[in-house]
């Protein structure tokens, strides 16, 4: 069953896919980086784009270990999942520092990068190097779940153990990368999540979720987490004419190394009436006669564990000192790297008699 499998998919990967990436069949091992960890959490529609700007702009492993780290966070802008980026810059340091810019060539030493995973590394070994590692991600953990029929959650300790060991067993190990591309772009293209193509799809016959009526049901999923919800109160003060404070974001938080305005968490919805007489508007401007000259509408952005509610306050008289954060023109504020829904906002008022 496993063999007849592995010989079908490959038969449909010559006759039928046609599915397309700038990246597929490439050997390059730091392009092939470069796409993985951008397609991390990201649909192939919205991070082909960013490969394409960061390959333009970062031709090799050199010119992004050796660019401004603000430059790159800019780059990587609305991607979301900054982790990704900051690992993206310090693996590109190692590289160049360690391995004389060549990238390693071996699993284990892949492995040790930071920020690579066992697929990431699997996706790298077998891409450029041709070595025998299965990729596991969700594309291949549909499909096995439901060829094979397994209730195994994916994400769960047991379910990974179970998937990488299959993959593993159906991988065709004398072309590990053209199979590892072809099972992959078979779950994109035909298992696909909702609607998949069943009645054209050339494993249907033996498999256990389309003989059986589970095709809806599988795979199953571990339940996901509560979100926490946060509150984000930004106020947008003027720091002379023209000018805006800012600070880059530190500690360990979400949207480390992004920029940001005067920020205070809340822990709760404060009503815009009130705003002024809140105990951090005393402290940070109330010695100086701010007033607000108004709030923008509630914006609401859902990240994988957290739910940010924000809105913007500015604020009508100019500050001369704010210890943390720095002053920069308003017009070069296109040059930060900022939280999406920071950025989209500066986007929306780039140009517009609001500062």
């Amino acid at each position: 069953m496993k063999i007849d499998f592995t010989k079908k998919l490959l038969a449909w990967n010559l006759d039928q896919n046609i599915r397309s990436m700038p990246w597929k069949g490439e050997t390059d091992p730091y392009r092939i980086w470069l796409s993985e960890i951008i397609l991390q959490q990201t649909r192939v529609e919205q991070g082909t784009a960013y490969y394409e700007r960061f390959i333009l702009r970062f031709p090799t492993i050199a010119d992004l270990a050796n660019a401004p780290e603000k430059e790159i966070f800019k780059y990587w802008e609305g991607l979301g999942y900054y982790s990704r980026c900051r690992n993206l810059i310090a693996t590109a340091k190692k590289i160049v520092t360690n391995h004389q810019g060549r990238f390693p060539a071996t699993y284990a030493e892949i492995l040790e990068l930071p920020g690579i995973g066992p697929y990431t590394a699997s996706a790298i070994s077998s891409f450029a190097f041709g070595l025998p590692y299965a990729v596991v991600d969700g594309n291949v953990e549909r499909v096995l779940a439901r060829f094979f029929g397994i209730s195994a959650p994916v994400g769960s300790a047991a379910g990974k153990k179970l998937y990488t060991s299959l993959a593993g067993d159906l991988l065709d190990k004398k072309s590990p990368g053209i199979y590892n591309q072809a099972i992959m772009d078979f779950g994109a293209t035909i298992c696909k999540p909702q609607n998949p193509l069943c009645h054209i799809c050339i494993q249907s016959a033996a498999c256990e979720a389309f003989n059986q009526g589970w095709v809806t049901k599988l795979p199953v999923k571990a339940a996901a987490p509560a979100r926490k919800k946060r509150w984000f109160y930004y106020f947008i003060v003027a720091a002379g004419k023209n000018k805006i404070w800012i600070r880059k974001r530190t500690g360990n938080d979400i949207w480390q190394n992004l920029y940001e305005f005067v920020l205070w968490e809340s822990g709760k919805i404060i009503p815009q009436d009130k705003m002024h007489q809140t105990s951090f508007f005393k402290k940070q401007f109330g010695m100086q006669g701010e007033k607000i000259k108004n709030i923008s509408p509630v914006i609401n952005q859902t990240l994988t564990h957290q739910i940010i509610t924000t809105c913007f306050v500015h604020l009508d008289k100019p500050c001369n000192r704010l210890p943390g954060y720095e002053s920069v023109e308003v017009k070069s504020l296109a040059e930060y790297p900022f939280p999406k829904i920071i950025a989209d906002y500066v986007k929306n008022l780039m140009g517009a008699d609001a500062w």
